[in-house]
């Protein structure tokens, strides 16, 4: 497969470019920095260098076009302040969908939050990114022509990853390794079964494939 991911530098893509590249797909990450290009080299990943925030539908489409999935993995980061999360986790995450299908590409998954609500309250930094986080995944939601997943993750760790997790449509909140969030978001690029369903990941005692194959009705 060829898989372009957005916000290829972020600490979730490198890990899904890294498992990727390793069972032999073609992968592309997006990245605004082209001073980032020799990690996702090191990565297995081609480097491409485009700006989500000023970026046309038609140039990001370009870079999608003769790709069999798009994973959007980008976010404006935690030092980021409220006008980014609109920009970012909103506004790029349109983009990107939108680019998709335009393209003709299909398989879609998005790597979202745990409690993304677009109808989430409240003036903090972390309300506006649940908010845009909500506002994105429902604009996902709504194109037929994608066949799209939301990934939730709960609470993001840096420990080891233990390859046993918690997916489900509800799992209530928990910790999950970035590690294991890489290997689910690698095994839903692949089941187009889990279209249509937005799934929420912790740490718990399934593995992975498991997991997946499970919410893919198999």
């Amino acid at each position: 497969m060829r898989i372009v991911i957005a916000g290829g530098h972020g600490q979730i893509a490198l890990r899904l470019e890294r498992l990727l590249a390793a069972r032999g797909d073609e992968v592309a990450g997006i990245i605004r920095a082209a001073g980032q290009a020799d990690d996702l080299r090191s990565a297995g990943a081609e480097p491409v260098v485009l700006d989500l925030e000023s970026a046309s539908v038609e140039e990001v489409a370009e870079r999608l076009r003769g790709a069999d999935a798009a994973v959007f993995a980008a976010g404006a980061g935690p030092g980021s302040g409220t006008a980014r999360k609109e920009t970012v986790d909103k506004g790029a995450a349109v983009l990107f969908a939108n680019a998709a299908v335009r393209a003709g590409v299909r398989r879609f998954v998005v790597v979202s939050s745990m409690g993304a609500d677009p109808a989430h309250q409240g003036d903090e930094v972390f309300d506006v990114y649940l908010r845009a986080k909500g506002e994105a995944d429902a604009h996902v939601a709504r194109q037929k022509d994608l066949d799209w997943t939301i990934l939730r993750p709960g609470s993001l760790t840096d420990d080891a990853g233990t390859g046993l997790v918690r997916l489900e449509a509800h799992t209530g909140r928990g910790t999950v390794p970035r590690d294991d969030v890489a290997a689910v978001l690698a095994e839903l690029v692949d089941t187009s079964a889990t279209a249509g369903l937005t799934l929420e990941l912790t740490s718990g005692s399934t593995p992975v494939s498991v997991a997946v194959k499970s919410v893919a009705g198999n």
